[in-house]
């Protein structure tokens, strides 16, 4: 009698089994499609605009200081190694466009050469980060 009571009592346990597969599918899952935004890493005083618009899905940003420094991914790069670096990011995480937070102080010349080092890289849409009036 003693036997069989313990023999139903081993039968009524619950396989976790498939549970946790469920479990470690769906965090791959997360993982796998989570997106991650690499942001500059300083804060600039931008431009003010009028007809400023919100770009939600960049998922690059450049700065680019008064003084001329440049940063991506929370270091300053220079200049010739931004494409490189912009690569070595769409590797990580393909994206379409690339959002340049250049200061309002500055140089005009160290924006466009952060434009053509983007434009190499194979990217075609670069947005300029404003504030709004």
């Amino acid at each position: 009698m003693a036997r069989k009571r313990i023999r139903e009592e081993e039968d009524a346990a619950i396989d976790m089994t498939p549970m946790l597969d469920i479990v470690f599918i769906m965090l791959i899952f997360f993982i796998v499609t989570t997106s991650f935004v690499k942001e500059a890493g300083i804060d600039v005083n931008k431009p003010e605009a009028n007809q400023a618009q919100k770009k939600p899905s960049a998922n690059i940003f450049i700065a680019i200081r008064a003084n001329g420094e440049v940063w991506m991914d929370k270091r300053m790069v220079d200049v010739e190694r931004v494409g490189a670096n912009i690569e070595r990011l769409l590797a990580e995480q393909p994206t379409d466009i690339v959002v340049i937070q250049a200061d309002k102080e500055a140089k005009h010349g160290v924006v466009v050469e952060v434009m053509d080092q983007i434009k190499e890289a194979g990217i075609d849409k670069i947005s300029i980060a404003a504030e709004d009036d």
